[in-house]
């Protein structure tokens, strides 16, 4: 069973149509990447996903379950999103990290754990809690917003385009720090992205988007990438 499915999904934007009948299917521990031209319906798809916002028509199903079913929140603890530009809030790298976890009201001594675990995983060290978090660089900022996914345990994450804002540099760092936890971690990801290199490092399969169609789903390698943008 795919651990995340798409069936004849459509949306429309300002009277556009951005998603126009996309049917696709997620395998558990896969990464798929979704390319495809600017306003193609890409970032749209995984707002969607978690229900940032809703589809028109059709169904989107996790785990085999209508996510309309769901609690958004339960949704969005088991399907986390990491954006092109770095959400963090005002007060220290702690406050930002345990947000989530302060919401479901967790023990604070759970909180902690939880935190300094996905503090790790995002390769920020433990000194960086008390940091005010609007004063790190953007990779830092970037890595603080995926601790503070990781913190609720995650089963999928959506990346949208997570290091087109950052410099070379620092999205080398942010790109193989995803890959690292995605594949330690086994979760499923779903990541956005314009660059064809990225997609053919870290995709194992590439879904391609125009016109809010789906055009293709298929291993990096037999993409025809001259025909996308």
């Amino acid at each position: 069973m795919a651990i995340v499915e798409l069936r004849d999904v459509k949306k429309t934007l300002g009277g556009r149509p951005v998603l126009n009948g996309v049917n696709l299917s997620v395998r558990e521990g896969e990464k798929l990447v979704l390319v495809g031209p600017s306003g193609s319906g890409k970032s749209t798809l995984v707002r969607c996903i978690n229900r940032l916002i809703d589809a028109d028509s059709g169904e989107i199903l996790f785990r085999g379950r209508s996510i309309r079913e769901m609690d958004p929140i339960e949704l969005r603890r088991r399907v986390g999103m990491v954006f092109q530009l770095q959400a963090v809030f005002p007060g220290s790298v702690r406050d930002n990290v345990s947000y989530g976890l302060r919401i479901m009201g967790l023990p604070e001594a759970e909180i902690e754990e939880k935190v300094r675990l996905s503090m790790k995983d995002a390769g920020l060290p433990p000194d960086f809690l008390d940091k005010d978090a609007e004063k790190l660089s953007g990779g830092e900022q970037q890595r603080v917003a995926i601790a503070r996914a990781l913190a609720l345990n995650p089963e999928v994450l959506l990346l949208d385009e997570p290091t087109s804002a950052l410099d070379p540099k620092a999205a080398a760092v942010v790109e193989k720090t995803i890959e690292n936890l995605v594949t330690r971690k086994n979760l499923t990801a779903i990541w956005v992205t314009h660059g064809r290199e990225q997609a053919l490092r870290v995709a194992d399969r590439v879904a391609v988007l125009s016109d809010g169609v789906l055009k293709v789903a298929d291993r990096p390698e037999d993409v025809d990438w001259e025909g996308i943008y």
